[in-house]
């Protein structure tokens, strides 16, 4: 099996294992999903950790007003009691105010985190190091723990405006935020390799030939943007190994340097024939007159 480590610039995302003779179309969808899947489980994890710590989301019209304000204008969260927490809520106000305050209690804070927590280390791009691939099962298993975790403390499910129920139904909008610079679409999905763009259409065996235990850098680019910047010569590990070595060179060069110093030749000590010169009494004999 082909191995190819793909890259978005120089950051790492995941590891994925496919074979030569495999159509470029079908890797780049399946990369593609991979990686935006990934994403999503980032972003659902991000906002069910919000979840935990200070409840549902409040509606749009009510988010980011103070409590004075919202009373002034008579708003009311509908949403609020249909959606409380198993157990009871515990009040935790969100100081930025996009959430209602009514968070789950630690028992059902402790499974949500912990579910993240495993949700999080099954598509994390430390796999990698551990040479793991991952697959697009990995990243539904791990949409489906999420979703399993606020089903156990929402049993009543949540609001339609919550986003986190938007990305379980796959209804998120992304518009004018950071996430949607970094998604890529299936048909803007480029692959790259050795700066050659790996063209739809052929086979992956067109550009490394037929050695199925290869692997391979590739990385992962928006189409229209142009080729990435090629991999550097030496990773920053070797380079620092590199530079650490050449200054235990220089310090053993320089411990040699001092042990071949032979100016102590020069010293009084060091003269061989000074016990012969002293038995002659040839010693602090001193030329001219007295």
């Amino acid at each position: 099996m082909v191995q190819l480590h793909v890259k978005r610039g120089e950051e790492s995302q995941f590891l994925f294992s496919t074979t030569v003779d495999a159509p470029l179309e079908t890797l780049i969808q399946q990369v593609s999903a991979i990686y935006n899947g990934r994403l999503k489980v980032e972003r659902l994890c991000s906002e069910i950790s919000e979840l935990a710590d200070h409840g549902i989301l409040l509606p749009p019209n009510m988010q980011e007003l103070t409590a004075e304000q919202i009373e002034e204008l008579n708003l009311k969260d509908e949403w609020e009691d249909r959606c409380m927490p198993s157990g009871g809520a515990v009040f935790k106000k969100d100081e930025i105010g996009r959430r209602n305050g009514h968070a789950p209690n630690d028992k059902m804070k402790a499974v949500l985190m912990k579910t993240v927590e495993e949700a999080k280390a099954l598509i994390s791009n430390k796999q990698v190091q551990a040479n793991v691939c991952v697959t697009m099962e990995m990243v539904k298993d791990a949409l489906d723990q999420l979703r399993g975790a606020v089903s156990i403390v929402y049993p009543m499910g949540l609001p339609p405006h919550d986003p986190i129920r938007m990305e379980f139904e796959d209804l998120e909008d992304l518009s004018g935020t950071q996430a949607s610079q970094q998604v890529i679409s299936e048909d803007e999905c480029q692959l790259w390799w050795a700066a050659k763009e790996l063209q739809r259409g052929k086979k992956l065996q067109d550009y490394v030939g037929k050695n199925e235990k290869t692997k391979l850098v590739v990385k992962v680019q928006k189409k229209g943007l142009g080729p990435p910047a090629r991999e550097p010569l030496v990773t920053n590990e070797q380079q620092k190994e590199m530079m650490m070595h050449y200054y235990r060179r220089q310090e053993e060069l320089k411990k040699l340097e001092e042990a071949n110093d032979d100016r102590y030749l020069d010293s009084e000590w060091a003269d061989r024939r000074a016990l012969k010169r002293q038995f002659q009494g040839l010693t602090n004999i001193k030329w001219g007159p007295r």
